[in-house]
């Protein structure tokens, strides 16, 4: 089992092993990925050490998706990119090869040589009906939380709209222009 001392992205984040540092808060750093598949490819990385996704407290895990999402969108303005994979590999089978948690976002072009591609497996109806009973019967015990508004009917008025700004319209006019 990996430990902190021993973990390379803990050297990276403790700043015993030099990156190139593209965002970093209190529970996040984000860097580029020395070996990555295209230019930009980045991975976000927890602060503190977990192994894999499921060991991340809920309230951290937002953190990072949030900064994933950032980045990608710092790609499309900056190199251009045509997309983005945002992927996880959560343990060794999955192709995971160090021992904490990270999220990579990929630029992608058309034509990159990037292969992310597998062959479809076909279940019976019979096999998907089985995976889905089991699956939601333990995603019902694992304490997942509706986000809860807890407004009085008076306070649940239509919200007034607001001003946009022109530095808000040109960000919304690209995002929109991404759109496939």
């Amino acid at each position: 089992m990996t430990t902190r001392e021993s973990c390379l992205l803990c050297q990276i984040v403790a700043n015993r092993i030099p990156s190139y540092k593209v965002y970093e808060d209190e529970l996040t750093l984000a860097v580029l990925d020395v070996n990555g598949g295209n230019p930009g490819h980045c991975f976000v990385i927890p602060k503190n050490h977990y192994p894999i996704l499921e060991q991340i407290p809920d309230h951290e895990l937002g953190n990072h998706f949030v900064v994933a999402n950032k980045i990608s969108s710092a790609i499309f303005e900056t190199l251009k990119a045509q997309g983005t994979n945002i992927f996880v590999r959560n343990g060794i089978p999955a192709g995971q090869q160090v021992a904490h948690f990270m999220i990579n976002v990929v630029p992608r072009k058309e034509n990159d040589g990037i292969n992310l591609q597998w062959k479809p497996r076909q279940l019976s109806e019979e096999e998907m009906s089985t995976v889905e009973l089991k699956l939601k019967e333990q995603v019902k015990g694992r304490g997942i939380q509706k986000t809860q508004k807890t407004q009085t009917a008076k306070s649940q008025e239509a919200p007034k709209p607001e001003l946009v700004t022109d530095d808000e319209d040109d960000y919304f006019m690209r995002q929109i222009r991404r759109m496939p």
